[in-house]
């Protein structure tokens, strides 16, 4: 038995041995305990607070006594002057292990509270799914016809339902004749057949007749959250929907950063691929218990994702996706046994179909994405954004579709952000700022109630104001930059050149203060300087990969812009363009798409159609390569403006104001020097 301190995490109850000095961080990720991080250990975000708990645990067996942690640091103590830290709890990155501990992470730490706003968006589906189920008479065994019985169940379905050429796994010939029997020579079959598939497939089968629904799983497996859809195949409604954050975050934010994770650490592939397989039958049993069916009926899931998730579910070495030519293990899609990818919270025989990747850095999302919003069927020139981690960036009409992906960052999921947290109960996720009065007011996730209107404090009794996500930072900074606070450059300005003390000296420059609950023990939330700048470096590459395109295209403007993934129903379209996140549309052409990288999977789920239409779309989208492009760099930069340097932004700037204020950090002496308007 280990002598070293033993910990142990609740709520969960996972624990281990630890060596003496090992962070709480690192013990609670190698139990792969539910503990948020997004600055890599470094003291900076604050996401891994923890609470220890000191005494006896019988239940636990386990005596925590004093100095079982190491002592309070400076960087805690910074944290906590800075930012407000309630009393006994620690950041999990800095206190290390001492002794047997029984450490709580809170609700607020923990990575799967997060709400999930990949919801499955209205659509009514077109129906040819490739699982169906068939009901057959078979003819008895005869002793003068020595034909076996899946033979004779073949020749049903080619007299019964003109379905030629079956075949049939092990699972199923140990339970054919049986069944057979059971129903007197009467069965249901499951049958499945692919778009490219020559022969249909039995997947499973039952006594007599059978009207047991059969059910199919849409899955978005994104690089920061995982979103499922459970799809009734009879009439594609979605009955369930969920998601999680995805497991691989603990081996880095960003795609780049998980390839590099590989490369430096042997085998570092394959925890990414089990962690976010344990995770995907994770969420199957959470959907199946919701929707009260049996995991048996899920007959087949359909997986879109970007090539470097594409790479780690499959179980394939991302590394040749993090350097030049950026190539694919594989582009075509993928028709798989469920058995291959170690699922094991569906029907044991069930199949898997994973949409074809565009290229090395435009995935199957992508993919799934033209799918859903077909800008090949479109007049007027679209551009088609799906943002998260990895933008996907589509522009095309009838004659052309073009393609790229724009690496943002995790800047827009409320990642990076000083505070920052993902979309949940008592997050910030909108806010208006007085453009006189520079005094702001915002909602909270769980509730439509202004933080000025009477029975706020009530409606958030439970929640609390905890932080700001993704949508609340983005409508911050273009509020703030509409009121006068920011300049076009992103500084932020003094107290006494925007009139407000709520703009507050931080360091060498300034923060604005959103919200304070210091008094009550709460968090000061405030927009940083280093807050507009993630935020900038996130635009800028969304912006510079749409211009990218349109410079493909030989073109400087668009005619309809679609902003589509949970980005998109969640920001005003205004905000994004104050930003100069979207390029400068009339903002009544600016439409949401939902979740449609989500809706695309739920489309080829439930039409095999559908996957032989993609299958030859995106062979005929043109992909422009951000990584190598020359350009690239030059409207990155420009993009570093709010909105632009030297695009013009007419349309909105007729209709919303952006003060032409500039502020000067080297010591203005007054109120911000004016600066005229650039023509």
């Amino acid at each position: 038995m280990s002598n070293d301190p033993l910990v142990v995490f609740t709520p969960s109850g996972k624990r281990g041995h630890f060596p003496t000095g090992t962070p709480i961080l690192t013990a609670a990720r190698q139990l792969g305990v539910d503990l948020d991080s997004v600055c890599g250990g470094r003291g900076i975000c604050s996401k891994c607070q923890i609470t220890p708990s000191y005494g006896e645990f019988s239940k636990h067996g386990v005596t925590a006594k004093d100095g079982a942690l190491s002592e309070w640091n400076s960087v805690e103590q910074r944290y906590k002057d800075k930012r407000g830290l309630i009393d006994g709890r620690r950041l999990g990155c800095q206190a290390t292990v001492q002794g047997d501990i029984v450490i709580d992470v809170p609700p607020e730490s923990q990575v799967h509270r997060q709400v999930v706003r990949k919801a499955a968006s209205a659509r009514a589906m077109v129906m040819d799914p490739a699982v169906r189920s068939y009901y057959v008479e078979v003819a008895e065994p005869d002793m003068h016809t020595p034909t076996g019985d899946l033979e004779r169940l073949g020749i049903a379905l080619k007299e019964q339902w003109d379905i030629d050429d079956i075949t049939a796994g092990m699972s199923v010939l140990r339970k054919l004749q049986p069944v057979l029997r059971k129903g007197k020579w009467t069965c249901t079959v499951v049958l499945h057949k692919g778009h490219q598939d020559t022969v249909h497939r039995i997947l499973d089968i039952h006594p007599g007749f059978d009207e047991t629904r059969l059910y199919g799983l849409a899955i978005d497996l994104g690089s920061t959250t995982i979103a499922a859809h459970l799809t009734d195949l009879r009439n594609g409604t979605v009955v369930a929907s969920s998601g999680i954050m995805n497991p691989q975050i603990r081996f880095g934010e960003d795609l780049m950063s998980r390839v590099s994770y590989v490369m430096m650490n042997p085998g570092g592939d394959v925890k990414m691929t089990n962690a976010v397989r344990t995770a995907l039958n994770a969420l199957t049993d959470t959907l199946s218990a919701e929707a009260e069916i049996q995991p048996s009926q899920i007959m087949e899931a359909v997986f879109v994702c970007n090539p470097v998730m594409h790479h780690l579910l499959l179980g394939i070495d991302p590394v040749e996706l993090g350097q030049a030519p950026f190539a694919l293990a594989t582009s075509k899609s993928l028709s798989l046994h469920v058995a291959d990818l170690d699922l094991t919270s569906m029907n044991p025989a069930a199949r898997v179909f994973i949409l074809p990747c565009i290229a090395g850095h435009v995935g199957a999302d992508a993919a799934a994405v033209a799918l859903s919003e077909a800008p090949y069927e479109q007049d007027e020139l679209t551009l088609v954004v799906d943002v998260g981690t990895n933008a996907e960036i589509l522009l095309g009409n009838k004659t052309q579709v073009l393609a790229c992906s724009s690496p943002t960052g995790p800047a827009f999921e409320g990642a990076q952000i000083s505070s920052g947290q993902r979309a949940a109960p008592g997050a910030i996720e909108r806010i208006e700022i007085d453009p006189t009065t520079k005094e702001p007011r915002f909602q909270v996730i769980g509730s439509d109630i202004w933080s000025n209107d009477a029975g706020f404090d009530a409606a958030i009794a439970t929640t609390g104001v905890t932080g700001i996500c993704g949508s609340g930072i983005i409508e911050a900074v273009a509020e703030m930059r509409m009121a006068g606070l920011l300049d076009s450059k992103g500084l932020i300005g003094a107290p006494e050149q925007t009139g407000t003390t709520r703009c507050i000296p931080d360091g060498r420059t300034h923060s604005y203060v959103i919200h304070d609950g210091t008094a009550d023990g709460g968090p000061l939330i405030t927009v940083t300087q280093g807050d507009i700048r993630a935020i900038q470096l996130a635009k800028s590459a969304l912006y510079a990969g749409a211009r990218l395109l349109m410079d493909e295209m030989g073109t400087d403007t668009v005619e309809r812009v679609v902003l589509a993934g949970a980005f998109g129903a969640h920001i005003s379209p205004k905000h994004a363009m104050v930003l100069g996140m979207i390029p400068d549309v009339p903002l009544d052409k600016v439409t949401s798409a939902g979740n449609a990288a989500g809706t695309g999977a739920r489309m080829a789920l439930c039409s095999v159609e559908a996957r032989t239409s993609i299958e030859k779309t995106v062979r005929e989208i043109t992909k422009v390569e951000t990584a190598i492009e020359p350009k690239f760099q030059e409207h990155f930069v420009n993009a570093n403006a709010i909105p632009h340097a030297t695009d013009p932004f007419t349309i909105l700037r007729s209709n919303t104001p952006l003060p032409d204020v500039l502020f000067n950090t080297q010591g203005d002496s007054g109120a911000g020097r004016r600066r005229r308007r650039r023509s």
